[in-house]
């Protein structure tokens, strides 16, 4: 891909290539678009806040969360949001934001985990604020802490401005489990990925740590491998946070600038380190705006509404994912779910951890009874490996409530089920209801693995094939033993021609489960085909 056309400027290859990614902006150039796809603006103008990155007029970053009232995100048409709000005077973006300003965005919803960024160009209006498009990108849900979310009547106090944290602004710190990062750069040979960009960071409550009052450390976990923040970073080390105190609206604002620690056991550290961390961004705090009362918004966490869950037993699925089947500990019912949605649950791991939560898809239908997980064992995953190696049955969890908007379409309509590695989780239990549901509309079912040795639930999806069912199984490195028994179809990667091939009709709807790379290649190629936007629902991981 031409330098002027990649998504990557040259601080986020370096990041990329540090750790070992090439070729990323070939393989998930075309998930990054200069506009918003349909769901993408739908879900901004759901939002009750918005989370914003920009400059002030000294050229420090800051980043801010607006609100407003019910619908006040409009979204005309696919290159622009609309902000039918005002920015309070005290907010440290208030005056760039008056005279138009680069910004980047993260649209986050705690409820359900989903999220959205995107960065472009505000300028102001008589009703608020116009944003438009520079760059648009869905954010796979990791490290998302969900929280249900209400009105209150908005009371903000003035602001408290110092250079060093306060006591109780550690305190805060201390006891949060998401921040937002803000940061940005302009190199001259990149104007496609030029700007500001919002990013989430979310961990166990503490996952911040406070070395002093002007100094802290932020863990930086595996993730989709862009390196937006990192990449800004590395450029440009000016950088903003922002700490939200949910349960009352107030803003915690920092600025300063940040280092990258490549060297996650590193000395100073070591002892504190959760052993998912690839790196940390070391921040030298600058300035601290705290605003009581910003928001008219309050947030209650899943945790306030946990529940008990007792392992029943685990099952290999494969050599890295086995399933977990759990039951209520008080032998009541089970919340009904979609299939497609999440569990967060939560497990008491040794010290230094502690409490920890992680969210896993449901691998099998609602019955009001059980939950099941099937979870891969990741070489560098605290909870997976902690689940496989020591969860034992009659051990117990915590669980919230099933969520998510990964759902197949209301009505009965053609589904073709496209999944690659542990991304068969979710479809294999949108399989099940579509089996259960008794329905007669036809339904694909493509999963891809590598070879026997990992390819999970085969047994499963096979039970469920149909007249109505049709499975097709791809392994891309087959072993000597897998050309001998009938565990898959096709030696090679799924294709986008595979999926046009199933002349599924024009009022089928495609759903996509796997890493970014697999999801955005099939995304942009059933697109270009012609197929509506709407029809094409995907997660990553």
């Amino acid at each position: 891909m031409n330098v002027k056309d990649s998504p990557f400027h040259s601080g986020e290859v370096e990041a990329q290539q540090r750790v070992g990614v090439t070729d990323l902006a070939k393989r998930v150039g075309r998930f990054i678009r200069d506009h918003m796809p349909d769901q993408h603006r739908h879900f901004f103008t759901s939002l009750p806040f918005i989370v914003v990155a920009g400059a002030d007029q000294e050229q420090q970053p800051w980043i801010t969360a607006i609100d407003g009232e019910d619908g006040f995100i409009r979204s005309p048409d696919a290159k622009r949001l609309l902000l039918n709000t005002t920015v309070d005077s005290s907010d440290p973006l208030a005056a760039a934001f008056n005279d138009g300003t680069s910004v980047g965005m993260v649209g986050i919803e705690l409820a359900t985990r989903r999220r959205n960024r995107m960065n472009g160009y505000l300028q102001p209006t008589t009703d608020g604020y116009s944003i438009d498009v520079g760059q648009s990108f869905g954010n796979c849900p990791q490290y998302i802490n969900e929280r249900e979310w209400h009105r209150v009547v908005a009371n903000p106090l003035p602001p408290v401005r110092s250079a060093t944290l306060s006591v109780q602004q550690i305190e805060l710190i201390k006891a949060s489990d998401t921040l937002f990062i803000g940061s940005g750069q302009h190199e001259r040979t990149h104007a496609r990925a030029n700007g500001y960009d919002a990013s989430h960071r979310g961990g166990k409550a503490g996952f911040v740590q406070v070395v002093d009052n002007t100094h802290l450390r932020i863990p930086d976990y595996a993730g989709n491998n862009f390196f937006n923040t990192i990449g800004n970073l590395l450029n440009n080390p000016k950088v903003a946070l922002l700490f939200i105190d949910f349960k009352s609206g107030s803003l915690l604002h920092l600025s300063g600038e940040a280092s990258i620690d490549w060297d996650p056991s590193s000395a100073q550290c070591a002892s504190t380190t959760d052993s998912s961390t690839q790196r940390f961004i070391d921040i030298t705090i600058h300035a601290v705006i705290e605003r009581p009362g910003a928001l008219g918004l309050r947030w209650q966490s899943q945790a306030d509404a946990a529940r008990q869950l007792t392992l029943l037993k685990k099952v290999p699925e494969s050599e890295s994912i086995t399933s977990f089947y759990f039951a209520p500990t008080d032998n009541g019912p089970l919340a009904t779910f979609k299939a497609g949605q999440h569990l967060p649950v939560t497990l008491q791991l040794p010290q230094p951890h502690g409490k920890v939560t992680r969210t896993y898809s449901l691998s099998a239908a609602s019955n009001g009874e059980t939950y099941r997980l099937s979870i891969k064992r990741e070489t560098q995953g605290l909870i997976s490996r902690y689940m496989h190696d020591t969860l034992a049955p009659s051990d117990t969890i915590e669980a919230g409530t099933p969520t998510g908007e990964f759902t197949l379409p209301a009505q009965q309509t053609p589904v073709v089920l496209v999944s690659a590695g542990v991304g068969i989780t979710p479809l294999l239990a949108m399989l099940e209801e579509i089996s259960l549901s008794g329905g007669n509309h036809p339904v694909w079912f493509l999963h891809s693995a590598r070879n026997g040795s990992v390819h999970a639930l085969g047994e499963a999806v096979r039970a469920l094939t149909s007249a109505d069912i049709k499975t097709q199984v791809y392994y891309t490195q087959p072993g000597a033993e897998d050309r001998l028994g009938v565990d898959f179809d096709v030696n090679r990667r799924i294709t986008t021609e595979d999926l046009l091939n199933l002349n599924a009709g024009s009022t089928a709807h495609y759903l996509l489960c796997g890493p970014a790379a697999f999801v955005a290649t099939l995304q942009s190629g059933l697109e270009a085909a012609g197929v509506p936007i709407s029809q094409i629902h995907f997660e990553t991981f």
